[in-house]
């Protein structure tokens, strides 16, 4: 039996269930959210944020996946030290993969009618494949045949079940997902109940489940760029999968509910769950806005500087593993001032030091040589990093440390 286009309705609760929910209030503290980090950062310190994000979303996003890359194995294959084993290698490179698409969509610099069309989001499939290792475009099945190839960029073209889940019949997915683009990427939506579409079509696209393989990860990569062109400048410095990942079980139950067929006369007017649509928005916006908050707290200024001060202390009791070297107390000033501003011009980092000039230099040039400050010419502001030494006290519990 083929898949009506009025089988994925609704595609947003209603106006008469949202103004008897808290979605609305949620979305606009969201909102309040970016805006103060927004207001915290400096465009260098944001773009460093992004750049050292991009390895915990594509750490979160896999692990969701049930693919677990500890962040360290992820950096080191970004040196090109991959695993001699050939399934370790494998996850390195499905993260790279990942982290790829990432960039690649923030060039892009999309917007939402962009992002939900049938060729951006062909687009990204393509682009992780593209990069992806060959043994994960082979789909086997419980006896570990192969029985189908990904190709990336194409939707499916056979019909497929997902646990309990029968999602469209293949003959209709192009059409649905033109449909689902149309109804996501209009200028119906506004203030708060943008974002509460974005969520409501993350659900939706899982429930088309439009290409063979790497759904999931696509469909997060389409709600990280929606979040960020919806007005939430700051996304990036944080990112949902952490939340999803940590909540896994959550966020896939409530995902399945969603699917579910509407409940009477009292569960909207569509063909599925009113209710379990909005249960499944009011989860994913509080679990952004946690995320939201725990990066809020950790780039608190007061709160960083002290972690820094931490940090520079473990230098300087060898409690900082992989670091043999001490850093003198000084540094602290010079990271902190390089965070607060995004760099810190040479001749005020010197001043800092309140070293002799030579003195100066050398702990500048140790600074720059163990990743803590970064510079793009020999005459260059320096600017603030996170290396993965610091990353620990900088950021404490944003990743797991092995």
């Amino acid at each position: 039996m083929s898949t009506r286009l009025f089988d994925i309705t609704p595609f947003v609760p209603s106006d008469k269930a949202l103004a008897q929910s808290h979605l609305p209030d949620k979305a606009m503290q969201l909102n309040t959210l970016s805006a103060k980090l927004m207001g915290q950062l400096t465009a260098n310190t944001l773009s460093t944020l992004e750049c050292y994000m991009r390895v915990i979303n594509s750490y979160y996003s896999n692990l969701i996946e049930g693919h677990s890359t500890q962040p360290h194995d992820i950096r080191a294959a970004q040196r090109g030290d991959y695993s001699l084993d050939a399934v370790k290698r494998d996850l390195q490179q499905e993260s790279l993969a990942h982290m790829a698409v990432q960039s690649w969509i923030r060039q892009q610099k999309p917007d939402l009618a962009t992002i939900f069309s049938p060729d951006f989001i062909l687009a990204i499939h393509a682009e992780f494949y593209r990069h992806a290792p060959d043994a994960m475009r082979k789909i086997k099945d419980d006896k570990g045949e192969v029985v189908d190839v990904v190709i990336g960029g194409e939707w499916r073209n056979s019909d497929v079940i997902i646990g309990r889940h029968i999602p469209p019949q293949a003959n209709n997915i192009a059409s649905l997902m033109q449909r689902f683009c149309a109804s996501y990427n209009s200028n119906q939506f506004r203030g708060d109940r943008r974002l509460i579409a974005i969520m409501a079509a993350h659900h939706r696209f899982a429930w088309l489940h439009p290409f063979i393989d790497g759904n999931g990860r696509v469909g997060r990569l389409i709600t990280d760029a929606a979040l960020h062109a919806a007005g939430l400048e700051s996304y990036g410095s944080w990112c949902i999968s952490r939340g999803l990942a940590r909540s896994a079980s959550t966020y896939k139950a409530l995902l399945a509910a969603a699917d579910s067929p509407r409940q009477g006369d009292s569960d909207g007017r569509g063909a599925l769950t009113e209710k379990g649509l909005m249960k499944f928005c009011d989860y994913m916006l509080d679990t952004a806005i946690d995320q939201a908050q725990y990066t809020v707290e950790q780039l608190d200024l007061s709160s960083l500087g002290q972690r820094i001060n931490s940090y520079i202390q473990a230098r300087m009791d060898g409690r900082v593993r992989g670091m043999t070297s001490t850093l003198k107390p000084s540094s602290a000033l010079i990271l902190h001032q390089a965070f607060l501003y995004g760099e810190i011009q040479r001749s005020q980092a010197i001043a800092l030091t309140g070293l002799a000039e030579r003195s100066a230099r050398r702990l500048l040039k140790q600074l720059r040589d163990e990743g803590l400050l970064s510079e793009t010419s020999s005459k260059s502001p320096l600017r603030w990093e996170i290396p993965e030494h610091a990353e620990p006290w900088y950021f404490p519990a944003l990743a797991p440390q092995s």
